[in-house]
């Protein structure tokens, strides 16, 4: 993993390419596992990570380093996640699984291991789906990302008593779900 030091962003903030490739490089990785778990679709999340480095190339210029570069990038990402989600949750409520559907018989010998890493996948991305984006922008970089309850107030811009307020939501209706989900899966 590659060190993106003041003179890279300063680079890239002023137009050098080479040095937003850098950065573009150190976080797709990063964006698209966020975006992913806010959005909860590939093909969503594919939108969102590009729309999140237009805006990182756009705004990069008014990056203060009053916060780490990550830190700043989670709270575009988180924004713009949750912005997407918002405006796609007007035109269609269900939001279809990640997982495409495939014709062919799995022989590998690590099948079943497969199949309930599968079936765990598409539980949380339901348990997902039944909250709000913006609870789940919480839970994801609480629960997903390790962030503390401070850094996620910081990265969303909230008091960190919203965060907490949302997460506890988030998580009773998730439990109040689960059961549900469960059987329905099955």
């Amino acid at each position: 993993m590659q060190d993106i030091t003041g003179n890279i962003i300063i680079r890239a903030s002023e137009g050098d390419i080479d040095a937003f490739e850098m950065i573009y490089r150190e976080y797709l990785d990063f964006v698209s596992n966020v975006a992913f778990r806010v959005v909860n679709t590939r093909e969503d999340a594919e939108e969102v990570t590009q729309e999140v480095f237009l805006n990182i190339y756009r705004q990069l210029k008014y990056f203060r380093f009053e916060s780490s570069l990550k830190t700043w990038i989670y709270r575009i990402t988180v924004n713009t996640a949750i912005n997407y989600s918002k405006k796609e949750s007007k035109h269609q409520y269900e939001i279809a699984g990640y997982m495409e559907v495939s014709g062919r018989v799995n022989t590998n010998e690590n099948a079943p291991d497969k199949i309930s890493e599968e079936f765990n996948e598409k539980i949380i991305t339901t348990l997902l789906n039944a909250i709000t984006p913006d609870q789940r922008a919480c839970i994801v970089l609480r629960s997903i990302e390790g962030l503390s309850y401070q850094e996620i107030a910081e990265t969303l811009k909230i008091p960190v008593n919203t965060v907490r307020s949302r997460i506890k939501r988030a998580r009773e209706t998730m439990l109040s779900k689960r059961k549900e989900v469960i059987q329905n899966e099955m």
